[in-house]
């Protein structure tokens, strides 16, 4: 007895399972890439020295950077860990910063005095309870996240609090190997109950 294939199905799982390899291969593709830019971010926590912060650029993600914050808003607080991986709360200010470190020499200043704002992580504490900060000197780290797109964990912490966590670029999701995976599953997946499917196709013929 001849087995026929039916073609416009065949094509259609076929396309499926292609499409979804394509899937599979492009998080493989943007593993390599996330693998990339956390050693960047790496190599961009590793140097001691501090750098202007410029949160327009990428490059500035995990750098040491010091500001100073003229303005100082509402605090809130959040969940969050110590340095010693105590849970808690941390506490963020969202403060406006401008364009020059005070005492800055004359020849290094820049043309144009640009206020940002920035939400600064001052420290950690084990109740929520809010506290008082106006500003002034920040040093610290600059990670994603947030609703400006970046903030700064404040290192050492400020208005009496202390340490928070520190900064692990490798704490950034990348689960784009375990993505691939279930693509390429579900194209074997599909494959193998095609193929059940066609066989009991035959087997009632």
């Amino acid at each position: 007895m001849k087995r026929s294939i039916p073609i416009i199905p065949t094509l259609i799982v076929l396309i499926a399972c292609a499409i979804m390899v394509r899937l599979g291969f492009w998080q493989i593709d943007r593993l390599h890439q996330k693998e990339a830019m956390i050693a960047r971010f790496e190599a961009a926590q590793a140097q001691t020295e501090f750098s202007y912060l410029n949160p327009d650029q990428p490059a500035a993600l995990y750098r040491h950077v010091m500001i100073y914050c003229d303005r100082v808003g509402q605090g809130s607080v959040r969940s969050g860990r110590n340095a010693q991986g105590m849970a808690g709360w941390s506490h963020v200010f969202r403060c406006t910063w401008g364009g020059l470190w005070p005492g800055t020499p004359p020849d290094q200043t820049m043309t144009d005095y640009v206020l940002r704002p920035a939400d600064v992580v001052i420290g950690w504490s084990g109740t929520p309870a809010q506290v008082k900060w106006a500003g002034g000197e920040v040093t610290g780290t600059v990670v994603p996240g947030g609703e400006l797109g970046y903030h700064i964990v404040a290192d050492p912490p400020l208005a009496g609090l202390q340490p928070n966590a520190r900064p692990d670029p490798r704490d950034l999701p990348n689960n784009h190997l375990s993505y691939a995976v279930q693509w390429f599953a579900f194209a074997g997946i599909a494959l193998v109950i095609y193929a059940l499917a066609l066989r009991k196709r035959w087997q009632g013929k």
